[in-house]
């Protein structure tokens, strides 16, 4: 076969395809047979009626004539929720199951089971488990008024009834000041695909409570979340609160500022109970399944535990082989640029101080600068080469035909987001008259440049370098106050997370786990693609350094424009702490609503921040490890205790503190 056109809308598992149609698509693909043409007409006219063979009723349908545990099954391996109320209530009071548990631990465990065995064997994907697991619970919430009656009865005839087994208890959280959680619900979801018990204790949990759920739920398993690095602090500090009070139940570690590494060397140490890092959902079902069978735990947890050691020598002997210079030496060895040359000049913004966007508008303009390769990581749907990243990514044989279902279910949900207002855009846009003095930036009032009002403090690479290459800080990309040159310094907060709470809450109350997770990660692409419209707008028109540019979407995501927006928290500017000076300067909680928590993430959690920078020399690059005489006088700089700058810096030392 030369070409084929696929409708994704159509894909099924390789493993259910009929095996007299998949032998006849086979010989037209793998060209096996030289009759294959005719032989696969012949057979689509007898499986089409439009094509001439008078096919009644589409064989589609014809699994509703199946017994009705056979229907349950196909339900949730299909992710088909249309039928499953009435299928579940069929069996219920057909006689054939004395209690509404016994459908749940028969037919609806039977076919997650299935789902299960699938996606471990890589024939079914994320998405689509998502999917079974909305039908599954949809089915759940139909038989939990009867089984709580059921169970009430049973109390109050035996108090020392039990309740019903599973294969095991995991409570899971995202930890204190963090507030992202989708690959939290997306373990959830797997999880409890594979009949696990899962306590989701939500976000921004703090340690006493996720060791209360523990005590009360009698876990298992406990599972730790976070995406911002202050979270990796306060794992650490869970870990230790688990050892203080005599835990032993594996802990697993998630979320995109982890690592083994960071596991190995900052959180198993002071946990005597199994510590592992997890690096997806896809890994989680292996991991809990290792951890709790007893014939297999010994011989898991005890690999881990070597390798995690290895991975602290490596650690150890890493930090002793990587030289650094004193910050002093890395100063006078700084980024330079020539100030006086007129390419280097800085542009006058046309406008000073603060510009609020109350409700941008979500149009064409800003959903085309969507950049959806991350989209597809949320949902653990990789390319293989020369099919990665997106759109080349529908073309891939493995997961192309599911990455384009994903997508136009996406489409869908952007157009009622769209149509019906159910998210709004905030943001709000900063430029400062502003001086760099060593490695701060002084921020001033007005141009008359004659009263400090902020101060934004940075830091600067302290690993030797074999070339010539500069030791950078992002205030070598401001003109320094003693060249006389006016420079500035943008900033900006953006969310589309308003309204996002109330649509999460709806999918939750109808138990769809795949929109709710969907509209998460939607919002998200949406924070982002807000950031780059609005930066674009800072740079042609706000501040207007770049009046004249004309790129693509393709561009702006390559970073082709002038200058830079790193954010605080981010390689080049590691410090989460910057960002209240932000807030604070441009009132960002008192004109949009976006808020800071004590562990510096932003809610709602769709939001974006940054420094805008407009120096045509200026880039990015990672401030990496660093000494403690950089650390020390950072904290001088900034007012801190040395021990509160170690503690925010904590992943960038090259010192244990």
């Amino acid at each position: 076969m030369d070409m084929g056109i696929v409708n994704a809308g159509q894909i099924d598992i390789y493993d259910d395809i009929p095996k007299e149609l998949l032998d006849h698509v086979e010989d037209c693909v793998l060209n096996r047979r030289p009759d294959a043409t005719e032989r696969m007409l012949e057979l689509a006219a007898r499986l089409d009626p439009k094509a001439g063979g008078g096919a009644d009723k589409s064989e589609k349908d014809a699994w509703r004539e199946l017994p009705v545990e056979k229907r349950l099954a196909h339900s949730l391996v299909k992710g088909i929720d249309q039928y499953v109320v009435a299928d579940v209530e069929e069996a219920r009071t057909c006689g054939q199951y004395v209690r509404p548990l016994h459908i749940i631990e028969g037919p609806l465990m039977d076919g997650m089971n299935v789902v299960g065995d699938l996606f471990g064997a890589g024939k079914m994907f994320l998405p689509q488990v998502i999917k079974s697991a909305r039908v599954m619970k949809r089915a759940v919430a139909h038989l939990i008024p009867f089984m709580e009656k059921e169970k009430e009865e049973a109390r109050l005839a035996n108090p020392e009834v039990e309740q019903a087994a599973n294969a095991g208890t995991v409570v899971i959280a995202t930890v204190k000041g963090d507030v992202h959680d989708i690959g939290k619900n997306i373990v959830a979801v797997v999880l409890g695909c594979n009949n696990y018990k899962v306590v989701d204790l939500g976000v921004m949990v703090p340690c006493a409570k996720i060791l209360d759920a523990c005590r009360e739920h009698k876990a298992d398993v406990v599972g730790l979340s976070g995406l911002i690095t202050p979270s990796l602090d306060e794992m650490v500090t869970v870990a230790k609160e688990l050892e203080r009070e005599g835990f032993k139940i594996p802990l697993l570690i998630g979320g995109a500022t982890t690592s083994r590494m960071h596991t190995a060397v900052k959180i198993e140490p002071v946990y005597s109970g199994a510590t592992i890092h997890v690096l997806d959902a896809s890994r989680s079902v292996p991991v809990v399944s290792s951890l709790l069978d007893p014939t297999a735990t010994d011989d898991f947890v005890t690999d881990v535990r070597e390798t995690y050691a290895e991975l602290r020598e490596e650690h150890y002997a890493g930090l002793q082989d990587r030289k650094y210079v004193p910050i002093g030496k890395a100063r006078e060895l700084k980024f330079q640029i020539d100030w006086k040359l007129p390419e280097n000049l800085p542009a006058v913004p046309n406008v000073l101080g603060t510009k609020v966007y109350k409700d941008y508008p979500i149009n064409e303009e800003l959903i085309s600068a969507i950049d959806w390769n991350p989209f597809f990581q949320v949902w653990q749907l990789r390319g293989r080469y020369p099919n990665r990243g997106y759109p080349k990514i529908f073309n891939d044989e493995t997961v192309g035909q599911e990455a384009k279902k994903l997508f136009d279910d996406a489409q869908a949900m952007l157009r009622d987001i769209v149509e019906n207002k159910k998210l709004t855009v905030r943001g709000i846009v900063g430029i400062y008259p502003a001086n760099s003095v060593g490695d701060d930036i002084v921020l001033y009032k007005d141009e008359s440049r004659s009263e400090v009002v902020e101060t934004m403090h940075t830091l600067r690479q302290q690993a030797e370098k074999e070339n010539d290459e500069p030791y950078m800080a992002l205030s070598d990309f401001i003109a320094p106050a003693t060249t006389g040159v006016k420079d500035y310094l943008g900033m900006f907060v953006v969310s589309s997370g308003f309204g996002l709470e109330e649509m999460v809450q709806k999918f939750k109350e109808d138990n769809d786990d795949f929109s709710y997770i969907m509209a998460e990660a939607i919002a998200d692409r949406l924070a982002e693609a807000a950031a780059e419209v609005l930066h674009r707008e800072v740079r042609k028109e706000v501040w207007g350094f770049a009046k004249e540019e004309d790129l693509s979407v393709d561009e702006l995501l390559k970073v082709k424009y002038q200058g830079i927006r790193p954010a605080p928290g981010y390689p080049s500017q590691p410090d989460h702490t910057e960002k209240p000076v932000m807030w604070k300067l441009m009132e960002v909680e008192e004109e949009t609503g976006i808020q800071l928590t004590e562990s510096m993430a932003m809610l709602p959690a769709a939001s974006v921040s940054g420094l805008i920078f407009a120096a045509p020399k200026s880039q990015y690059f990672a401030v990496g490890k660093i000494l403690g005489d950089q650390v020390g006088d950072y904290a001088q700089r900034k007012g801190m205790p040395v021990a509160e700058a170690e503690k925010w810096l904590g992943p960038m030392l090259n010192y244990e503190p």
